[in-house]
């Protein structure tokens, strides 16, 4: 989760207030996303399963490095 500008590959919405911009191949592979915030930050929930052995250290920009959400 990161502070972007939207492009044409990014679908939009706006969920009380706050303003989620996602990327749309992204979206198909991991929706349904839910972010849930608690009083000391977030929590994202996403349809993608990671195996405990191969685990989500972090996401990253490039394909290479991000683990999905």
């Amino acid at each position: 989760m990161a502070l972007d500008e939207p492009n044409d590959n990014d679908r939009e919405f706006d969920v009380s207030g706050f303003k989620y911009i996602v990327n749309k191949e992204f979206l198909e592979r991991a929706q349904p996303i839910k972010v849930d915030f608690h009083m000391y930050g977030f929590k994202l929930d996403c349809g993608m399963e990671f195996s405990a052995a191969g685990g989500c250290s972090g996401c990253g920009t490039s394909a290479s490095n991000s683990c999905g959400c």
